[in-house]
């Protein structure tokens, strides 16, 4: 149990730390905080899902660099590529998309992304998780287990709510009869823009977002 509970709290840790990452990027680029992230709370949890397949896939087989480097690059886009399609089969709708860039798969991933996922697996796993694990290990058995329970559940509400949210815009999406892609995806970003913070938190998180194709060519048939 305490063992689960470490993971857990290292999961929510890197998830945390990829969210300030991403919103500390778009706060340059945009010059104004945007609650990055398919959930409500400060976490993007496929940060916390790719450091935890680093840290469990690569063990203590740290000494060959190169080796950390590629596995952290298969691992991350793997990750990335699965999220962005099962998202895409739930919601009918892609919330990014590297189509433009070169060296891209599906326009799920690509090259420039892969690399600095090889960059910052190795850095996590030499410099970073040493830090986080000896961070936990100063809190005792009953405090992890405690904070774990607590930190999972508003996690899991937070799960609920973003999903019942995510599953409104799709409703929307289908509510649309125009045959267009973009006039759609228009229609719904207007749509967000004047309900309630929930669901402007998605047109902020992800203003490029495109609709699922196969959702025109359902309403053409």
């Amino acid at each position: 149990m305490e063992v689960i509970c470490r993971y857990f709290l290292y999961f929510i840790i890197y998830a945390f730390i990829g969210w300030s990452m991403e919103v500390i990027c778009k706060l340059f680029e945009l010059k104004k905080f945007v609650n990055r992230g398919f959930l409500i709370g400060p976490i993007c949890p496929i940060y916390g899902y790719g450091v935890l397949g680093i840290v469990l896939l690569i063990g203590q087989n740290t000494k060959d660099i190169l080796d950390v480097f590629l596995k952290s690059i298969l691992i991350c886009s793997l990750l990335e590529y699965f999220t962005s399609y099962i998202m895409e089969k739930l919601f009918k709708a892609r919330w990014w998309d590297y189509s433009r860039r070169k060296f891209n798969i599906n326009g799920r991933i690509c090259l420039e992304t892969m690399i600095p996922f090889g960059l910052l697996g190795c850095f996590v796993v030499y410099i970073v998780h040493p830090i986080i694990v000896n961070f936990v290990a100063l809190f005792s058995q009953s405090i992890v287990i405690i904070t774990a329970i607590i930190l999972f559940v508003i996690y899991f509400i937070d799960n609920i709510v973003s999903f019942n949210v995510m599953n409104k815009i799709k409703s929307e999406i289908k509510k649309q009869t125009v045959d267009n892609t973009e006039v759609i995806r228009k229609k719904v970003l207007d749509w967000l823009a004047t309900n309630s913070i929930l669901y402007r938190h998605i047109k902020t998180a992800y203003p490029k977002f495109k609709i699922y194709n196969k959702m025109i060519e359902k309403k053409q048939n």
